[in-house]
């Protein structure tokens, strides 16, 4: 067997930052989203991706994949925004197997509401303690990261609501 290269102090520092902020980053997400507008952070996220399709409108196994979410978490968090009127689940035309789920005007009035403040709360947590500079080598590394973790089509951007 091979032995097994160990860390470079570069490498490990990177890592452990990485580590780190993948421990804390969805929780601090959720905090305030839960204190502005009473949802979670995967809540936030689907109504985001709904919201930026013309229709409104994803099948629950498109929601699952570019959120990396199983589809028994989605149909829960789909559930719940249904409860809340934001979301209504819808058959496909194409194939009665498939669910749709389409973001309601309610759910675009949420999104509208709480987008300003998540992507306040964003700058603040990520781009404020970065300089101009840094994003793009940034970018590039954690795309590559992605790339190596979900294929392109499983990965979608996270943008305030269309208009």
């Amino acid at each position: 067997m091979a032995e097994t290269p160990w860390l470079t102090r570069d490498e490990q520092e990177t890592w452990i930052a990485l580590a780190n902020i993948a421990m804390r980053l969805e929780g601090k997400l959720d905090q305030e989203l839960r204190r502005d507008g009473g949802i979670t952070f995967a809540e936030y996220l689907v109504l985001a991706m709904l919201s930026e399709n013309p229709d409104r409108t994803l099948t629950l196994s498109e929601l699952a994949a570019r959120s990396n979410s199983s589809a028994s978490r989605m149909s829960h968090i789909v559930t719940r925004l249904v409860n809340r009127h934001w979301v209504e689940r819808r058959p496909s035309p194409h194939d009665g197997r498939t669910t749709l789920a389409f973001l309601t005007d309610a759910g675009l009035e949420t999104i509208r509401q709480l987008a300003p403040l998540h992507v306040a709360y964003v700058r603040d947590l990520i781009f404020d303690a970065l300089e101009p500079e840094d994003l793009q080598s940034m970018r590039v590394g954690l795309l590559k990261i992605a790339d190596a973790l979900t294929p392109v089509s499983g990965r979608t951007s996270v943008p305030g609501p269309s208009s």
